[in-house]
């Protein structure tokens, strides 16, 4: 099964009342597509949106239920007759050393980065895989491949985000389900903002370095180089031409920071080269 061409196909987006989500709603809504919309706010989705809502369906869904989740598919499914694509998007900033994470911190951020995503993937690919065809979307990030002091809770979510999908496409394609893992640099939206980008309750002064980090984050907000009408128009292209790798690099910060990533990463593997044997049993 292929991208839709003969009907609106049906998007099920989470994380859509800001950002690249919302973007992503708007123009789904612009082509005509069908669009089941998860939010934490339904009414500060559609004041955002400037589109037509007649093929909208916003659900106020906490992905970290896995009951809710299966009931929003289960609504989804029976407005919209069926199921085309599932973009995993939703999500949220953490800025802190490791030591000033809390043990709350760490369970909220991976209850919905992973939980979340996991709930999603149970209650869609049931459908995704008898009707042999779809796209699953995981939305990672540049920091679920490479990492920065302060970002540490941020990463760990990413990295999970990015083991899991890899992990996925290879089981669902010989259901003819394809996947890409998309993964933004600095986009242009409230992400550094103190609404999507959450800090700790304590800290410590014994990492000014990280203060000065989230001071600088902050005063960057609105001069981000993505842009996310033209990150969320790559997005469906890619999806809707079914074509390209798993990975889908977003924003040339992005690339550069995987591009020093996998050079520090090949450095290492060639240093290790001659000793990586061993640990071997004897031959």
């Amino acid at each position: 099964m292929t991208f839709p061409t003969d009907r609106p196909a049906t998007w099920f987006v989470t994380g859509t009342s800001r950002g690249l989500g919302l973007e992503l709603v708007e123009q789904l809504l612009e082509r005509g597509d069908n669009v089941v919309a998860t939010t934490r706010s339904t009414d500060r989705l559609l004041q955002a949106l400037d589109a037509d809502t007649t093929r909208l369906l916003a659900l106020a869904v906490d992905l970290r239920d896995e009951a809710a989740v299966a009931e929003a598919v289960r609504k989804a499914t029976e407005r919209f007759g069926g199921l085309d694509v599932v973009v995993n998007n939703a999500g949220y900033g953490y800025l802190a050393a490791v030591e000033e994470t809390t043990d709350r911190d760490v369970r909220e951020m991976l209850d919905l980065q992973v939980v979340g995503v996991w709930n999603v993937l149970r209650a869609t690919l049931p459908i995704l895989r008898e009707q042999r065809g779809g796209h699953v979307v995981n939305v990672s990030s540049v920091l679920g491949l490479t990492s920065v002091p302060g970002w540490g809770l941020y990463c760990a979510g990413k990295y999970a985000l990015e083991g899991l999908t890899e992990a996925l496409a290879g089981e669902v394609a010989q259901f003819g389900v394809k996947v890409t893992i998309v993964e933004p640099g600095y986009f242009r939206t409230d992400f550094l903002t103190t609404d999507s980008l959450a800090l700790p309750g304590d800290t410590t002064a014994a990492y000014p370095e990280i203060r000065e980090m989230v001071e600088n984050h902050l005063k960057l907000q609105g001069n981000q180089p993505g842009d996310p009408v033209r990150g969320a128009q790559l997005m469906i292209e890619r999806v809707v031409s079914g074509e390209g790798p798993l990975r889908q690099i977003l924003g040339s910060d992005s690339h550069a920071y995987a591009t020093a990533k996998v050079q520090a990463l090949q450095a290492n593997l060639d240093a290790a080269a001659q000793t990586a044997s061993a640990s071997d049993f004897p031959a």
